[in-house]
């Protein structure tokens, strides 16, 4: 077992470590076939039956219905900022967004290259500390679909229930899909990439009613139409195989532990066992409001910017590393994904109370 510390990092994020292991042994001899498997064809029998499986996997565990495809794609979970609008926004017409932090704010930014975006709800005055309940916006009844961030990273907040609307829904689920169980019929299009709760760097997920495929403009770029993917299998081009593998091997590792559901269950109880450490003390203060919490990245802040460094370079000695804030409101954040174990919230929770111990006024 090699000494591994607990890696609280946003993404790319930590993965399980038996998943690790197997990697490193398929990337220099995949299945016994003498070619490691970042050299492997794409076209082979061997990774087609690795992109067929891990496809399959994520539809058992997501439930995803047949009229959905299922997509691989290149360019980071940031090109579908522009992907979307760029599909499905009819030429000049309109579409609502939930402004609820910096990938709600670069998404907005992009489609307005492509119609008229309208932000029905933004919380950037607060500081992104809250996403907004049914009644707090109006979807525009002109607007062709509804967009929304599921989980903000940077700010630790996170829609506790999705909107209910008839208009298509939209959602960028990059920093919690397979955390908790969603009902996907309800949604025309979620995206996700790969490398917080999925795997490594390298791929997003993209998965669409099948319908939507044609209300592409037909001047859209190739690559850049969803269509030219679904009908290929992801295969159009050469896709980024070891990426779509290790998602695989999450998801084996998933369904083991008992699916979405079962990790649903376990990402509470790690949640709130650091939820319960900052709310019982003044020393930390939780930056999101309780009822728009993250279960997957928890924001906090301590009395000074000084004592927060100091708590950092501190965490860091005895093996709890990526604890700083985001640049753009400092303080602490953990990040505490799928495969965080749970081993290592129990010894931040214990570093923090010894902290304020030795560091209360």
């Amino acid at each position: 077992m090699v000494d591994r510390v607990y890696n609280f990092s946003p993404g790319p994020a930590t993965l399980p470590y038996e998943v690790l292991q197997q990697a490193s042994k398929d990337v220099v001899n995949f299945k016994e076939t003498g070619i490691g498997l970042i050299e492997i064809s794409h076209r082979s029998k061997e990774f087609m039956a690795v992109a067929d499986e891990t496809e399959s996997l994520l539809r058992e565990l997501m439930e995803i219905p047949d009229n959905y495809k299922v997509l691989f794609l290149q360019g980071g979970a940031s090109s579908q900022f522009f992907m979307i609008p760029m599909n499905l926004l009819s030429h000049g017409k309109k579409a609502t967004y939930l402004n609820t932090g910096t990938w709600a704010k670069k998404a907005i930014k992009e489609a307005k290259l492509f119609g008229d975006i309208d932000v029905a709800f933004s919380s950037e005055e607060a500081s992104f500390n809250k996403v907004p309940t049914q009644d707090e916006y109006t979807v525009d009844s002109a607007s062709e679909f509804l967009y929304l961030v599921s989980n903000n990273t940077i700010y630790g907040t996170q829609f506790p229930e999705f909107p209910v609307t008839e208009k298509l829904l939209v959602s960028d689920m990059s920093s919690d899909i397979l955390s908790r169980k969603i009902d996907v019929s309800k949604f025309g299009l979620i995206f996700a990439g790969a490398q917080k709760n999925m795997g490594p760097a390298g791929v997003t997920v993209v998965i669409i009613r099948e319908d939507l495929l044609d209300r592409t403009p037909e001047n859209t770029p190739t690559m850049l139409t969803y269509k030219t993917h679904a009908d290929k299998g992801s295969m159009f081009n050469t896709p980024p195989c070891f990426a779509i593998y290790a998602v695989g091997e999450v998801l084996k590792w998933l369904k083991k532990l008992g699916g979405v559901a079962a990790m649903e269950e376990i990402n509470k109880e790690k949640a709130g066992l650091l939820y319960d450490c900052i709310d019982g003390t003044d020393f930390y203060r939780g930056h999101a409001e309780k009822n728009s919490r993250s279960l997957m990245n928890i924001t906090f802040n301590l009395p000074t910017p000084e004592l927060e460094v100091q708590f950092v370079a501190e965490a860091a000695t005895i093996g709890l590393n990526g604890l700083k804030g985001h640049r753009s409101i400092g303080g602490c954040r953990a990040s505490i994904y799928n495969a965080f174990p749970r081993e290592g919230v129990i010894k931040l929770v214990d570093f923090m109370k010894e902290f304020e111990t030795k560091n209360k006024g």
